[in-house]
């Protein structure tokens, strides 16, 4: 028997709740209504008779899924392409697959972009240990004191 509200049948969970989500995938209860809001799971998540969320495992590997995507720099906009592509199912695979290659170059880019700079990082700190050990660190990369033109008093 099914509650008039599209609940679960009886409206009994049986799978996990909002809260155990939240706490399994790290993401707040407000960031997973707003990923819902957003379409950024794969179905509709079924609600008890009393209009609780009910998730499956699944859709907390999505939602980890999800999050790396995020953390490594996929906009959501990318994110919901791909999560509609996933919904759409089987046909659409070559897409999915140019979806996640422009993704990893981009990323791969931003990663050359962090070595570069933290080449120049080490550089500084290997600079610095250095003269440290030499005793000649004292001024290094010392601001000057700060010089202001003057300023001319006919010009206001």
């Amino acid at each position: 028997m099914s509650d008039d509200a599209g609940g679960l049948p009886d409206g009994k969970a049986r799978g996990l709740s909002i809260g155990k989500v939240a706490e399994a995938t790290g993401l707040s209860v407000h960031a997973l209504r707003f990923f819902e809001r957003e379409g950024l799971f794969l179905r509709e998540i079924p609600r008890t008779g009393g209009g609780q969320r009910v998730y499956e495992q699944s859709d907390v590997d999505w939602l980890l899924l999800c999050g790396r995507l995020r953390d490594s720099g996929m906009p959501i906009a990318t994110v919901q392409q791909f999560a509609a592509l996933v919904r759409a199912g089987p046909g659409n695979e070559l897409d999915r697959l140019a979806l996640l290659q422009e993704h990893e170059r981009a990323v791969r880019a931003k990663i050359d972009d962090l070595s570069a700079c933290l080449e120049v990082i080490h550089g500084k700190v290997v600079t610095y240990e250095q003269h440290l050990r030499d005793g000649t660190a004292a001024g290094l990369w010392s601001p000057s004191p700060l010089t202001l033109p003057r300023r001319d008093s006919s010009v206001q």
